[in-house]
């Protein structure tokens, strides 16, 4: 993508700790009607769109511009969505684009703990980073080898390399209410068919490290022809399953055994029964936690949009579906 447009549009807003791009707009889509998405952290929202609302008071729906402000507008994101606001269709530059407004603080928990699995999700997919005071860009590498770990104890023994980032980029979309409706059925495909070597850019250290570590063995070729071979014994499960955020190994159930390693200092290890069980306990918990957020986000989204654009945005995804 252009990457002006994204700092240029910036300009035009308060000040931001983090600003990233995504969606088809990485693909050099420049096509005027395209949205271009993003996604802006800030340190304090309410601030923020008190300050924006000076700015550029046509971005948000009327309603809750005057009934409430930059404290209805929060208390939405908050109390009803999953932290994030939302303001679709605004028209800058001769180009159409929506951003989402998170509290920083909210950001790096759902990238480090899957709190909300939302954010993290979109993460785990190629982005174009803008502005990043936070330091996103590392701390995002934890995202990705949980996203690998959880993908990998979803897949069969051998696959390719094209159906690791498919399962990666599924998992934010397992239990998305907006699947039954209002999204492209094909999504991830296209998705990963469009930004394969962005995907594998992004991954590759992580799939290195776990070869390295002879839970991965990949095609003598070293190309895109041939699958990857992963060890499935428990070991290597139980390790993938350390690498799954907390709040996700606790809500599976798996305790953790603590073992004293040869240095003398302690290691915890997590206890399963079977690789099968890890797996349909983790896809079980991440259902539930995408189906609660995805409904969170979509009732707080159309309250946030208003009437009119809601419509709009609604017709879109909706036309995407049915052609689907």
């Amino acid at each position: 993508m252009n990457s002006e447009v994204g700092a240029d549009f910036l300009k035009d807003l308060p000040p931001v700790e983090f600003c990233c791009a995504y969606g088809s707009a990485l693909l050099g889509n420049h096509d005027k009607k395209t949205m271009v998405d993003y996604i802006l952290g800030v340190s304090d929202p309410m601030k923020w769109h008190s300050e924006n609302l000076e700015l550029n008071k046509d971005h948000y729906a009327s309603w809750m511009v005057h009934l409430g402000g930059a404290k209805m507008i929060t208390l939405v994101a908050d109390k009803i969505g999953v932290g994030v606001h939302f303001n679709p269709f605004v028209n800058w530059n001769n180009r159409v684009i929506k951003y989402g407004v998170v509290r920083s603080h909210d950001l790096v928990q759902d990238i480090l703990h899957w709190k909300h699995f939302y954010l993290s999700g979109r993460l785990q997919k190629p982005v174009n980073i803008h502005v990043d005071t936070l330091d996103i860009a590392n701390l995002n590498s934890v995202n990705l080898k949980a996203a690998t770990s959880a993908a990998l104890l979803l897949l069969p023994p051998e696959f390719s390399e094209e159906q690791l980032y498919a399962k990666i980029c599924g998992l934010s979309y397992m239990g998305d209410v907006r699947m039954l409706f209002a999204e492209d059925k094909n999504k991830v495909n296209k998705i990963v068919q469009g930004q394969f070597q962005l995907f594998h850019t992004m991954y590759r250290p992580i799939l290195e490290g776990y070869a390295a570590k002879d839970v991965l063995r990949f095609p003598s070729s070293g190309g895109r022809l041939g699958n990857i071979i992963q060890n499935c014994d428990l070991p290597v499960t139980q390790s993938l399953v350390s690498s799954l955020p907390s709040t996700f190994k606790s809500c599976i159930g798996m305790g953790e055994n603590s073992k004293s390693s040869q240095s003398g200092q302690l290691r915890h290890e997590v206890a399963i029964g079977s690789r099968k069980e890890a797996a349909d306990c983790m896809r079980k918990v991440l259902r539930h936690k995408v189906m609660v957020s995805s409904t969170r986000q979509a009732i707080s989204g159309l309250l946030a949009t208003g009437g009119v654009h809601a419509a709009q945005y609604l017709s879109n995804k909706m036309s995407k579906w049915w052609k689907s």
